[in-house]
């Protein structure tokens, strides 16, 4: 027959599982917070008839350089990212006073990010962490990224951004200029399908890996008509019939820390464009691997890129420049940031920026 089991013996295991549960962290409870529908941002940000009209001529603008109608270097340029609407809009501010100077030769469009792609983890931008304390406060980050490009093009200024998460685009896309499709979503085909949805200009950046083909490919099928997956402006879901956006082009940012704004890089990409049947045109992303990670490099890069123009390279049409009003980045340290400086890549100053934007108007006039 079995002895019996000593009470205490069950005493100590019932103790030892009450503790480990104790010791084991529980999993956070899943939250949802409503966010605006698109249809109630725009009426409470909304565009003026003028404005609508300014937006319209300044895509018309952008996507006459890169058909080769327009003979002016587009250059984008701002921030690597926006956390400051503060600091953004005088940046803004300089901008356009510079755009009056140089808008013969150049024309501006202000990088106004407010999503951030992050390899792991990290701050994901204005529109996701207003607050920059991880508190998620989305509605506060939708609304205020909407204001601020508002804002940017209240004061004359063509608009720029990289739409990463594909709805967002309704909250933001009727007052975007320019659009960038990042090294890691280029390849992907929910980006390639917004894309042919939008009215502005598309630049779909080579992979991380520096291939041109995955860039090439995006083109290709951003052009053609896809039904998407989307949210109509009251926040439904709907299947949306796209247009095909015959307005795209490659941004040659370098990959695997190795640069590809070289002569012989320019070349390659525009052959296989060519080749493709796709636009040859291309902008040259002076930031990222074409600097080695090292933003003083930039203006190496874009004074390389305008020696290419100027020797009678006319399929360099646009370049990107990530500038903020003070050179380099700090970290995220809520209350004791300093003011005008990025918190992700490093950025060149505002007094470089202006020396660039000058030389370049002076060698291609």
């Amino acid at each position: 027959m079995n002895a019996p089991v000593s009470p205490v013996i069950n005493k100590t295991v019932v103790n030892t599982a009450h503790a480990t549960a104790r010791l084991t962290p529980s999993a956070p409870e899943p939250t949802a917070k409503r966010l605006p529908t698109p249809a109630e941002l725009r009426q409470r940000i909304s565009l003026s008839d003028p404005l609508t009209e300014q937006i319209a001529r300044q895509r018309h603008a952008v996507q006459q350089i890169l058909s080769g109608h327009d003979d002016r270097l587009l250059v984008v340029v701002g921030p690597c990212s926006v956390h400051d609407p503060d600091a953004a809009l005088e940046y803004a501010d300089r901008l356009a006073a510079l755009s009056e100077e140089i808008s013969e030769r150049i024309l501006p469009v202000m990088r106004v990010y407010v999503e951030k792609p992050r390899t792991t983890v990290g701050w994901k931008g204005l529109a996701y962490d207003p607050g920059l304390d991880g508190s998620g406060d989305m509605p506060r980050g939708l609304a205020l990224s909407r204001e601020l490009m508002h804002a940017v093009a209240a004061r004359g200024l063509p608009v720029a951004t990289e739409l990463l998460q594909p709805m967002l685009a309704p909250y933001v896309d009727d007052l975007l200029s320019w659009v960038a499709i990042g090294a890691r979503t280029t390849e992907s085909q929910l980006h390639r399908e917004l894309a042919s949805d939008l009215s502005a200009a598309v630049g779909f950046k080579n992979a991380t890996s520096g291939d041109v083909q995955v860039a090439i490919d995006a083109m290709s099928a951003a052009a053609h008509p896809h039904q998407r997956f989307a949210v109509d402006p009251q926040g439904y879901p709907i299947v949306q019939q796209t247009a095909g956006n015959p307005h795209t082009h490659v941004v040659l940012r370098g990959g695997h820390g190795e640069p590809n704004y070289q002569a012989q890089h320019v070349r390659a990409a525009t052959t296989a464009l060519r080749n493709a049947g796709q636009n040859p045109r291309l902008m040259v992303d002076c930031s990222h691997a074409n600097a080695r990670k090292d933003h003083r490099r930039q203006s190496e890069v874009m004074l390389d890129v305008l020696a290419q123009r100027q020797a009678g390279e006319a399929n360099l049409v646009a370049l990107m420049l990530e500038s903020h009003l003070f050179e380099g980045k700090q970290p995220l340290k809520p209350g004791a940031m300093r003011y005008g400086v990025s918190v992700t890549d490093a950025c060149v100053g505002w007094e470089t920026t202006e020396h660039l934007l000058k030389t370049a108007a002076e060698r291609l006039a």
